[in-house]
């Protein structure tokens, strides 16, 4: 038997007791289709002065390039159980931006 709980609070959720709310999540990089002209330029000097940079043997360990860092590019995805309770909560702040501005540190 599956067994579900919050994980916002961590109380368990019964089956056929408690109502169970899904979120998801998508986290994954856009391309911006409103490149101006400019940008657009200076993309094909970076891509050429790229090429140029391929030739050299410097740039590459084990067949990879150094600096080719493209956490940018992934895709992730993140599911989340919700209890009733925890679940009015999310919608009033996705984001838990008030919750962040609550936070106060003493003056020393």
């Amino acid at each position: 038997m599956v067994h579900y709980t919050c994980d916002m609070c961590g109380k368990p959720l019964l089956a056929g007791e408690d109502i169970r709310y899904v979120v998801k999540i998508e986290v994954y990089a856009t391309c911006d289709a409103m490149d101006t002209e400019d940008d657009l330029d200076e993309e094909l000097w970076e891509m050429e002065d790229d090429d140029d940079d391929d030739d050299d043997e410097n740039d590459r360990v084990d067949g990879e390039e150094l600096g080719d860092d493209r956490e940018e590019e992934e895709y992730k995805t993140f599911r989340f159980d919700l209890c009733h309770k925890c679940h009015k909560k999310y919608l009033q702040d996705p984001l838990f931006l008030k919750s962040w501005n609550r936070t106060r540190f003493s003056e020393n």
